[in-house]
């Protein structure tokens, strides 16, 4: 007895000293980050313009083939910019507020992410204006068994500070300090860029046309998809409306549905076109994420796909255009190299209308892929 109760004893002294020494960890980690906000308050917030994050890829990430979903990789990115952006804009007085994404620019799926792999996830600051910050993304893949690293994936958010008094109160965005002149003006040309892209495809929201009862393979209507969502706590922010990353990881699902329908093969995120925010998503809304075909190249396909929501218990507003984007998913083989893909066969002008417009974004996009592999980017 008396040796139970001393080896008792003896593991009770271990856990007190394992709490101890966790507690002091955690005291230390908290006066450090209390340093950096006042000291982000002296100078411009230098301190609390980066943010990084870490995670190991489980099963539950990909799909059966062992590639990372791309819509749970736009999630981490989104989570990373949210937290450094929400972070930046407290460091001055006032309303406490949350950072809103409102847009993501174009974004290329570089390397494939496997289970096992390790993401690291760094969140950068690199423009303010007034009431908005763009912050850019890098996503490394690194297998620990290994220690190889690759980029897999690079970013650019744009958010607006919002009041957690009054959520339709923008507030100011603290400035941030730039190595050079040049550098600020080139923020506030993508700053422009952006805000006047957003105006135009805010201005021409298109209503999802209904697939045909009987569509016939390798048509629109035949890979045509939808997601319906109820939005519940676990989807939403402190103010009750919708992250933006759970968001785009709805997206992505509903376009890899239509990618694999069309071909019937593994599938991937290649890229994504610049995805829109117009309106806010909040907390008892049901969703309705609708992905379609507009284009197809001999490797690659074009989906666009449209969020619509609408309230459960105020039913008479009706519904509206949430968000919207373009994505590109690649076909796959058993060894992961690229698919031909079947060509789409197009019915009616409108169908038309999307292919020749699909046809200009993916020559485009091809052009400026070749002039960044010249530049060595």
């Amino acid at each position: 007895m008396d040796c139970s109760r001393a080896q008792q004893s003896q593991a009770s002294d271990e856990v007190d000293k394992t709490t101890a020494v966790v507690e002091k960890q955690q005291h230390s980690q908290s006066k450090q980050v209390s340093k950096d906000v006042r000291e982000g308050e002296k100078t411009g917030a230098s301190k609390c313009t980066k943010n990084h994050l870490s995670r190991i890829m489980r099963p539950d990430d990909a799909n059966v083939a062992g590639n990372v979903h791309g819509g749970n990789i736009l999630k981490m990115i989104e989570e990373a910019g949210c937290i450094v952006g929400t972070r930046h804009c407290n460091t001055q007085n006032g309303d406490r507020c949350l950072a809103a994404l409102v847009r993501v620019e174009k974004t290329e799926f570089l390397s494939p992410v496997f289970i096992g792999e390790v993401t690291h996830v760094t969140a950068e600051i690199t423009h303010t204006s007034k009431h908005s910050l763009e912050v850019q993304v890098k996503v490394m893949a690194e297998n620990i068994l290994t220690g190889a690293k690759k980029l897999a994936n690079k970013a650019a958010l744009w958010y607006v500070p919002c009041s957690l008094q009054n959520v339709d109160k923008i507030m100011e965005v603290p400035p941030i300090k730039y190595a050079s002149a040049e550098q600020e003006e080139e923020g506030r040309k993508r700053y422009e860029a952006q805000k006047m892209e957003r105006l135009e495809t805010k201005a021409r929201p298109e209503e999802m046309m209904p697939s045909p009862p009987n569509p016939e393979k390798h048509t629109v209507g035949f890979s045509q998809s939808s997601l319906i969502h109820l939005v519940g706590p676990s989807d939403c922010t402190l103010h009750d409306y919708v992250h933006g990353g759970v968001t785009m990881k709805l997206m992505d699902e509903v376009a890899g549905i239509v990618a694999a329908r069309h071909c019937n093969t593994n599938i991937v995120t290649a890229s994504v076109d610049a995805i829109n925010f117009h309106r806010k998503i909040k907390k008892g809304c049901v969703v309705t994420v609708t992905g379609r075909l507009t284009f197809v190249s001999n490797k690659s396909m074009e989906i666009e796909v449209l969020v619509d929501a609408s309230s459960v218990v105020e039913a008479e507003k009706g519904k509206y255009r949430a968000v919207s984007a373009f994505f590109t998913f690649i076909s796959l083989d058993k060894d992961n190299k690229p698919l031909p893909v079947p060509a789409l066969k197009v019915e009616g002008e409108d169908e038309q209308r999307r292919f020749d417009e699909g046809k200009v974004r993916y020559l485009q996009n091809k052009e400026k892929r070749l002039s960044d592999k010249m530049r060595g980017q």
